[in-house]
C-alpha cells in the first residue's frame, strides 16, 4: 500500500522551539541541526535556545524522515527531493488556476 508523503500539520500558525520540534517530530536535536546545515529547514533566531520553527518546517522534517527511512535517500538527495516536490505543488496550483481561467473564458 502506498504511503502518502504529505504529513498532517496540527496548527499552521504554530511556532515550535527546538525542544518542541524534537518532541513533535520524534527526532533528536542533532537530526534537526543536520537538516538546518543542509538547508532543508530554517529556524528563526540566532542560537538553538532562541530558534523558532514554523509549522511548514514540521512538514519538511516529516517528509525528510519518510524519504530517508523508506527510500534511503541521503540528506542532499532529500533536500533536492523536497525542492522538486514543492515545485510540483506550485505547478499544480498554476495549472489549476489556468484551467479555471480557461473555463471562465469558454463561458463568455
Amino acid at each position: 500500500m502506498k504511503k502518502d508523503l504529505q504529513p498532517t500539520i496540527f496548527d499552521q500558525d504554530s511556532e515550535y522551539t527546538l525542544r518542541e520540534l524534537c518532541h513533535v517530530c520524534k527526532v533528536h536535536a542533532q537530526f534537526i541541526q543536520d537538516l538546518i546545515d543542509e538547508g532543508i529547514i530554517s529556524p528563526h533566531g540566532e542560537s538553538p535556545q532562541e530558534w523558532r520553527f514554523e509549522a511548514v518546517e514540521v512538514k519538511r522534517i516529516q517528509i525528510s524522515i519518510r524519504l530517508q527511512e523508506d527510500l534511503r535517500i541521503n540528506l542532499p538527495g532529500t533536500a533536492l527531493a523536497l525542492d522538486l516536490l514543492e515545485e510540483i505543488e506550485e505547478l499544480r496550483r498554476v495549472k489549476s488556476r489556468l484551467e479555471q481561467l480557461y473555463a471562465l473564458e469558454k463561458r463568455i
